[in-house]
């Protein structure tokens, strides 16, 4: 029986994992909450590894934040995320073991990039300065992996998610992102009655999201790829692969999905005073189809599944 070991089982996409692997059938799965295993520490990491000695390692954990979080704490963001990469990266492989897949993030695209980014447009330009250090980071993450590849024969494989949503997502009013944001405040709005919510920005930049679900399972597709079908599909040092859904949405469409979903039947006002970002961010999935493997849920239900999860769950939805 294969002894799995997911690093961040308690994160929104650590769990999603988790519970598909125990869907599967899986029951030897290691997992340690940060107060048991500090993954910024080495020899904490080292001496686990060799007592536990995981045949496959998911490595799903990550310091992550929004825009105010990245600009706020930038070192601790690149100096977290390195070592938690250096440290269950190498000391897997000094454990023996062959097989891992790292998660990394969108964001390790140039700031001006062709849209939908695909995955050779890393390393072409300038990174977004408000979540720089935490992007170098995740690409150092994947050149990494591919070092370890080539050096040692390895199999270390890198997926990197679009915009996630879903069961398990942080609902806090000021540290969430888009869609749990705006779940709560369409949730809020509808409760007390309240007859219009105010959106940021203009409404018209463009994103596209994926349910953590669909995230899980395209890990899994991955990790579980042959190594003959995954090394025809990418390049020695260009290995890794995006996951999305393929689709994006405008932020206005998005809130206005999301008020139907919550009951909310007020106006939705944009405020094009506020900042909109970029205008738009869609990954090329097509690598990834190519290999056989395609979202499945789609955004509405989603959505419905999220806002469920929300209500059976906001006392704990880090509120």
């Amino acid at each position: 029986m294969t002894k799995y070991y997911i690093a961040g089982h308690r994160g929104m996409v650590g769990g999603a994992i988790l519970r598909q692997l125990q869907a599967l059938g899986e029951t030897d799965i290691l997992t340690q909450p940060h107060a048991e295993l500090d993954l910024t520490d080495q020899v904490a990491v080292r001496e686990f590894m060799q007592s536990e000695r995981p045949d496959v390692v998911i490595l799903a954990a990550a310091k992550v934040g929004g825009i105010h979080a990245n600009n706020t704490y930038p070192a601790e963001f690149i100096y977290e995320n390195l070592m938690i990469e250096c440290n269950v990266i190498h000391q897997a492989f000094a454990a023996g073991v062959t097989k891992l897949l790292q998660l990394g993030s969108s964001c390790i695209y140039p700031k001006a990039v062709p849209q939908p980014m695909r995955e050779d447009a890393l390393l072409t330009g300038t990174l977004e300065p408000t979540n720089e250090p935490y992007a170098v980071a995740k690409i150092a993450g994947i050149k990494l992996c591919e070092s370890y590849n080539r050096q040692y024969g390895v199999d270390f494989r890198s997926v990197m998610p679009t915009n996630l949503y879903g069961p398990g997502d942080n609902f806090h009013p000021e540290n969430s992102h888009v869609i749990p944001a705006l779940i709560r405040r369409f949730h809020e709005a509808a409760r007390d009655g309240i007859d219009e919510v105010v959106i940021w920005g203009s409404g018209a930049p463009r994103r596209e999201f994926l349910h953590v679900d669909d995230m899980a399972a395209a890990s899994l597709f991955v990790l579980n790829l042959s190594k003959e079908k995954y090394d025809a599909n990418t390049d020695p040092m260009l290995s890794h692969i995006n996951v999305g859904s393929g689709t994006d949405v405008s932020i206005l469409e998005l809130a206005q999905i999301v008020a139907k979903v919550t009951g909310f039947s007020g106006k939705i006002t944009t405020d094009p005073t506020k900042p909109d970002g970029t205008m738009r961010k869609l990954m090329d999935v097509s690598r990834l189809a190519d290999m056989g493997w395609t979202a499945l849920i789609e955004l509405k239900q989603g959505l419905r599944d999220t806002y469920k999860w929300y209500l059976e769950n906001a006392q704990h939805a880090r509120s």
